[in-house]
């Protein structure tokens, strides 16, 4: 199998607000990165989205170091991901899952590799952490680049109000 080195980040200006993500993946003497961006989304879906893409990119099974700074994706995918499977995707709460859709695909991409999922303080100048941090900020700010400020603020809105619909809270507006 081989061994590939992974660091993924993700984030938001405002939150929800225009997202992105960076992802580096390393094997061998070889490094790929990753990036994306979104008009109006959370640091939390950007975070999973880094890994999923990450690990998507991955053409067989392999041996992974993942890095992320995300305690939401690491204890997500090594402790809450298999409660909410055996409950239905509901929280010990009895609420929905938030991100469901974005946990099912990580999960289903980390099934078909060995994963030892580390998590490194952001930030602190650890490289791997901090490239991604750099292609995450860049993918923000072409999404900014891109859209203008109306454009965003009614994709946010839309994202509230579709968000609070799926927790059947109403408007959050």
């Amino acid at each position: 199998m081989k061994k590939v080195t992974i660091y993924t980040d993700g984030g938001c200006t405002g939150n929800p607000g225009p997202g992105g993500w960076g992802a580096v993946l390393s094997y061998g003497g070889q490094r790929k990165e990753l990036s994306g961006g979104t008009i109006a989304t959370t640091n939390n879906r950007m975070e999973l989205q880094g890994a999923i893409a990450a690990l998507g990119a991955l053409k067989e099974p392999c041996e992974v170091d993942f890095y992320t700074d995300s305690q939401y994706v690491r204890q997500g995918i090594t402790e809450w991901i298999a409660g909410w499977k055996r409950k239905g995707w509901v929280t010990t709460t009895k609420q929905a899952v938030k991100n469901a859709e974005q946990w099912k695909a990580l999960d289903a991409l980390a099934a078909t590799h060995r994963i030892r999922w580390h998590w490194v303080r952001g930030h602190t100048g650890n490289e791997g952490n901090e490239r991604c941090d750099q292609l995450c900020q860049s993918a923000i700010a072409e999404v900014k680049r891109r859209y203008s400020v109306a454009e965003i603020a009614g994709a946010v809105q839309d994202f509230q109000q579709e968000r609070a619909a799926e927790s059947g809270q109403g408007s959050l507006l």
